[in-house]
């Protein structure tokens, strides 16, 4: 790992409250600024005004890049002085193949030290940040049937689970230190950049789709728009502080959704996936990832006044698609 270079410090504005917060360009801190929602974040950040920096695994080459190496926990947190807000979305891909043991290893530490090298930068500093949001899942609530699932309901069972509780957990470390905190608990985010939606649309454009299993598992799903519009809410909403769901206001079982996609692509969708083939090849990556039924709900999210741009399933797939 190349030296991390210091980054040098800024000068620290006083704080607005309120409304005088949102009337401003706000500094936000990403980790996680390279992945498919980190992207499409940067993006709409920085359309509507607000100064983004980044942070970087090398020495920085840019402007408003921040090297750091969370897995020895380097960071200069005097970067991090004068910042309205920490914005973590870094871990390693749940999805991106079977669960070894080294694979578990790395979903877990990943997202551990990356949250505990910033929370503990962040205790360090004079000016903290208003708001601090980090990235969880869905997964947070593990296998539970048809069981409607809010932001009060208790965790699951099993790896996923885990993950996300001790990734919280380290994340309530920004709270303690009296920062307003939001652990958002994300859905299957829809978009063909990337996730699981990119996987199934080569399948299911050669007419070889289907349902998954028995086809009755719950799916938490939410469109790319509605993260970044949500991360947007949050960082201004006061209301808005620990676990948010952020998936859409209509759950689909794996049934309706593999049927809404083929109908969106005009193809049919009427080929199974048997779930002791899913068993055979991916082991417990496809028992907690394709076949748990998760029936997560945005309770907090919309009482706290987000309204979706995508609420409902054949809409939001077919912004994504591009078959309006």
């Amino acid at each position: 790992m190349p030296d991390l270079v210091e980054v040098p410090r800024r000068p620290v504005q006083p704080e607005p409250e309120g409304n005088a917060a949102r009337d401003r360009r706000r500094r936000v801190v990403l980790a996680g600024a390279s992945g498919l929602i980190g992207r499409a974040l940067v993006n709409e950040l920085e359309r509507n005004g607000d100064e983004v920096w980044t942070l970087v695994r090398r020495p920085s080459s840019a402007d408003r890049e921040i090297p750091w190496d969370p897995a020895s926990g380097r960071l200069d947190a005097a970067a991090l002085e004068g910042m309205d807000a920490v914005i973590n979305l870094s871990g390693e891909n749940v999805g991106a193949g079977r669960w070894t043991r080294a694979r578990r290893d790395a979903i877990l530490q990943s997202r551990v030290d990356a949250t505990r090298t910033l929370v503990v930068a962040l205790r360090n500093l004079r000016n903290k940040p208003r708001v601090w949001v980090n990235a969880s899942a869905v997964g947070y609530y593990g296998e539970r049937g048809d069981e409607v699932l809010d932001e009060r309901s208790v965790m699951g069972h099993g790896f996923l689970p885990e993950v996300c509780l001790a990734w919280e957990t380290h994340a309530e470390g920004a709270a303690r230190a009296g920062v307003r905190t939001v652990m958002l608990r994300l859905g299957v985010v829809l978009t063909p950049a990337g996730g699981a939606l990119a996987k199934m649309l080569p399948v299911f454009r050669a007419g070889l789709g289907g349902r998954v299993g028995s086809g009755r598992q719950w799916m938490s799903w939410v469109a790319l728009p509605d993260v970044v519009g949500a991360v947007r809410h949050v960082l201004d909403e006061p209301r808005c502080a620990g676990p948010i769901n952020l998936v859409a206001p209509e759950p689909a079982t794996n049934a309706e959704f593999t049927a809404t996609l083929g109908r969106v692509l005009g193809r049919p969708a009427v080929l199974p996936v048997p779930a002791l083939v899913l068993r055979a090849v991916l082991g417990e990556m496809a028992e907690e990832t394709l076949l748990a039924s998760t029936r997560a709900v945005p309770r907090a999210l919309q009482a706290a006044g987000y309204e979706f741009r995508q609420p409902t399933l054949e809409a939001a797939l077919r912004q994504a698609l591009g078959r309006g």
